[in-house]
């Protein structure tokens, strides 16, 4: 290859991203940082003289995943000396240095507080080294970066980083850190900027997203909501993930009362079960998050709850999984994550627990949940057939370009016919049909509009 083709070649670089809306949002803010030093972001890995892996550490599924990858790339790098692999995110955090013994594809890591530092550990592979940036900084909230979005409709915006909870299963306060929220003012900027773009939707996210809490305003996530639906009045506002203890009656009348933030709440409950909830240390009872779920309903009657479960948690009894199977029947989420138990190196629980139920259990367990939840999703579906709902439009259907794809305001897909309409259309669609998934319908030409109207 021409010296000149492959200088060129070293300055692309592609992503592949793994995990949470919060990765998503972090590769965003390193194409920025990248694209600031003089790189130029590729959508095919093939043109890409650099390849990051931006990686999720939570589920063992997705770590399984990154390194089927990575010994994909080991071939590609054997044949292309001079490309260049670097691992960033969680699992470099989480796993540290031994991962070049076990990845020899990889040049360089670094976690979630150090992405400043990539061009410079790009530079040093180049020289000839492998570097790691593996420290905490709890001051780092990427504050001042104007992240590079894939979407000119939806657009993510981190509000605060890290986590305090510790939940005995979860790795993201050994991986993220601990809690830090981004200025008050400087959420607020971003949220008017992304609104004078034409934003149509703005999800504020965190790993527990409602503890935010700026210390110069004094200002709570109740209160950073409120502004961010003000600034934005013509655009959907949603957040994403909330913790049951952090569910306070001002947040809850602040999603009911302003008229542009979404009626979905995702409230991860992890267990039907008080005693494995003390064991999963999640800082609540079960009759506590049922009176949660009964604040929510008394005051956003309309609102559509979605939840995380966890089968076979250490200890977990029979008794316990009914529990779980008793709650998804009451409360009726609309739907759910549901996960079998792994054990995650460096959690409470690999540290205090056996994970003594056995595998085929927690997989019997776990496709009773998917069964039940299955069953309810499309009850729930079903029962909106004949009704018109509010959506957003945001891409072509997967399975036809004379279909679009989109949510409502209560976060349900909606798949229905194209009729000329183009995402970023907020417009009513009658629902003529449903699965446990997707409602299907077709557009109502009346109900087209140029600003939005959740209610």
């Amino acid at each position: 290859m021409p010296e000149t083709i492959q200088s060129e070649k070293g300055k692309t670089f592609f992503i592949h991203t793994f995990g949470c809306q919060m990765n998503l949002a972090d590769s965003g803010i390193i194409t920025a940082l990248l694209q600031q030093e003089g790189y130029v972001v590729t959508d095919d890995e093939a043109e890409a003289g650099i390849i990051l892996l931006n990686t999720c550490a939570v589920r063992e599924n997705a770590v399984d995943r990154v390194g089927h990858l990575l010994q994909h790339l080991y071939g590609q790098k054997k044949r292309d000396k001079r490309l260049i692999i670097g691992v960033v995110g969680c699992i470099p955090q989480h796993q540290r240095e031994a991962l070049f013994a076990r990845y020899p594809a990889i040049d360089f890591l670094a976690g979630p507080d150090t992405y400043r530092t990539i061009p410079e550990l790009i530079a040093q592979v180049q020289r000839g080294g492998k570097g790691a940036a593996l420290a905490f900084n709890t001051a780092e909230t990427y504050d001042g970066i104007e992240p590079v979005r894939q979407s000119a409709i939806s657009a993510f915006v981190p509000v605060m980083r890290g986590c305090n909870n510790m939940c005995a299963y979860c790795v993201v306060p050994f991986t993220r850190g601990r809690e830090r929220s981004q200025p008050f003012a400087s959420v607020i900027r971003e949220v008017q900027n992304l609104a004078a773009s034409g934003y149509r939707e703005i999800t504020l996210l965190g790993q527990n997203v409602n503890s935010y809490h700026d210390a110069d305003s004094d200002s709570n996530f109740a209160a950073l909501l409120d502004a961010v639906s003000r600034e934005a009045p013509e655009a959907r506002i949603r957040f994403t993930t909330s913790h049951p203890k952090d569910i306070s009656e001002a947040l809850v009348r602040t999603i009911a009362f302003r008229p542009n933030i979404c009626n979905h709440i995702h409230l991860p409950v992890q267990s039907g079960s008080t005693r494995m909830l003390g064991l999963m240390n999640r800082g609540h009872t079960i009759e506590e998050y049922r009176e949660k779920i009964a604040l929510i309903r008394s005051l956003i009657p309309d609102v559509t709850l979605s939840t995380d479960i966890i089968a076979g948690f250490c200890g977990e009894l029979e008794e316990d999984h009914q529990a779980s199977l008793a709650l998804l029947s009451d409360v009726r989420f609309d739907a759910a994550y549901m996960f079998f138990y792994s054990t995650r190196p460096g959690t409470l629980a690999a540290k205090m627990f056996e994970d003594d139920v056995p595998d085929a259990l927690k997989k019997r367990r776990l496709q009773e949940i998917i069964d039940l939840q299955n069953r309810i999703s499309a009850e729930l579906f079903h029962e909106a057939i004949g009704t018109v709902v509010e959506v957003l439009a945001e891409s072509e259907s997967r399975r036809s370009s004379a279909q679009l794809m989109g949510r409502t305001a209560g976060n349900r897909a909606v798949v229905f016919d194209r009729e000329g309409y183009q995402p970023g259309d907020v417009l009513d669609v009658l629902v003529t049909g449903a699965t446990s998934a997707t409602l299907i319908g077709r557009p109502v030409r009346t109900g087209t509009y140029s600003s939005v109207n959740l209610r």
